[in-house]
């Protein structure tokens, strides 16, 4: 893209940034299709003009001109525009460009100091170097201290990541906590069909009572599990009761509940008693799909996409584990569907004394594609950025649990290696760390703020020159 709109103007570099953003757009979720497809191409064009304001301002000589460090001012500006996006109509934080290096460890560390946006400036940064390198090869010679400092982020940044794999290692404390996670594999046509309760019902008992071999000391089954409206239908909320008394052991699960004629999308815990522990609803809802935003104007929107009525929740909740042979409580909070793509929710949980997290979700709307596995990659971040344990239960995957330093420890799984659309259960023992909180916890996203600054200055500096 950098080659492509090169010397031209900043209409035209509009345009060609745009159509960029169509083609990344378009590879990364076209798997909405299967929700709506008109809802995916009014989604697709919007999220392409953050890629086309981001070629306008890489053609705007303030920005970009030779007397700005552009391997630093370019990186800086694609952050913030990551950031707006993440923000703005309540947020699309999807296919963050930090997110590709989910599986690179070392470069992902600096998440627990920066965030996922330090490791989006990475990238950037790398893309903008090999540009000036392979396009502007006297560009080396005469901006020697700008290649300097390039390379001296990168360095820094990878001598973090393995002081923070190799040479810091996350103390716990004792007595680790066995956890079960249960992938049911309920298709998207049975999971709200009457006649497929009782099927469903049985499903979660079968592979619960599979998970009780390993012993586990909490079991988790993924959002809104129960087939029911939880208060229109208590019979079934009764079956589960009954089944955690008998299984002896706390079960956390997924339901829609009802309180004053407002439904909500919730997670419940029950001790191994059958006593309610506690319920935490959803804070952040998925626009266009959990609610209508400005309803009375957008009421036509009904037809376009298949939308719920749920109301948001109030509170931040931190769940405690009762168990009396642990040293320190077990506390965790709950991420619902895509809430681990917020780094600020996640975050403030952790503040709050969250000891681990736990994303349970539905992806099965989105068939066999990407999807899971794009989700996948943003609960790797949550878990560095707050060095805690992640346990994931989706109901058609990926299931599983993601360490501190981002290591995928284990996922549900076949034994042709599926983890999507697979029925099974996953044990793992997880540990709470003994450390105090990370400096992205604890200061949030003082990073982008950085980035803001440097754009400034860069424009200040252009001004006065």
């Amino acid at each position: 893209m950098f080659f492509a709109i090169e010397g031209k103007s900043r209409f035209k570099a509009f345009l060609l940034s745009y159509f960029t953003g169509v083609i990344f757009w378009w590879g990364i979720i076209y798997w909405l299709v299967y929700v709506t497809f008109i809802g995916t191409v009014i989604l697709i064009l919007y999220l392409s003009v953050y890629f086309g304001l981001f070629g306008v301002l890489l053609r705007t000589h303030e920005l970009t001109n030779s007397r700005t460090n552009k391997l630093i001012i370019i990186p800086s500006l694609w952050v913030l525009l990551e950031y707006i996006r993440s923000h703005l109509f309540t947020g699309f934080p999807w296919a963050l460009l930090g997110y590709s290096q989910y599986l690179n460890l070392t470069v992902i560390q600096i998440a627990d100091i920066t965030g996922v946006w330090g490791v989006s400036f990475l990238v950037m940064m790398v893309n903008v170097l090999v540009y000036k390198v392979i396009g502007h090869g006297s560009w080396v010679i005469g901006k020697k201290q700008n290649l300097l400092l390039a390379i001296l982020l990168l360095f820094l940044s990878l001598g973090y990541g393995i002081y923070k794999l190799h040479l810091s290692p996350i103390t716990y404390y004792l007595s680790p906590i066995k956890i079960s996670v249960i992938q049911g594999n309920i298709s998207q046509e049975l999971k709200w069909n009457k006649s497929s309760r009782d099927f469903i019902i049985d499903k979660y008992f079968s592979l619960s009572k599979e998970a009780l071999k390993d012993k586990p000391d909490l079991i988790i089954w993924p959002e809104a599990a129960l087939p029911v409206v939880l208060e229109e239908e208590p019979h079934y909320y009764e079956m589960v009761k009954d089944f955690v008394k008998e299984a002896k052991v706390p079960l956390l699960f997924g339901a829609v509940t009802l309180r004053g004629n407002i439904y909500y999308n919730s997670a419940l815990l029950i001790s191994a008693g059958g006593r309610l522990l506690g319920k935490y609803d959803k804070l952040h809802l998925v626009p266009f799909g959990e609610y209508i935003p400005l309803r009375k104007a957008l009421s036509f929107l009904e037809t376009i996409v298949p939308i719920g009525d749920f109301s948001s929740g109030k509170e931040y909740i931190v769940f405690i584990l009762p168990n009396t042979y642990h040293l320190v409580p077990a506390k965790f909070s709950v991420l619902i569907c895509f809430e681990d793509l917020f780094p600020d929710l996640s975050r403030e949980f952790v503040r709050r004394g969250a000891g681990f997290l736990v994303n349970i979700t539905n992806d099965a709307w989105f068939k066999r594609t990407s999807s899971p596995y794009q989700h996948l990659c943003a609960s790797v971040f949550r878990a560095v950025e707050n060095r805690v344990f992640l346990v994931r239960s989706a109901n058609t995957g990926v299931s599983g649990f993601i360490a501190p330093t981002g290591k995928i420890v284990s996922l549900v799984g076949d034994k042709f290696g599926n983890n999507i659309f697979i029925s099974g259960y996953k044990s793992q023992e997880i540990s709470l760390s003994k450390q105090s909180h990370s400096f992205y916890t604890r200061y949030g996203n003082i990073f982008v703020t950085a980035c803001l600054l440097f754009v400034l200055c860069g424009i200040i500096i252009f001004k006065r020159l």
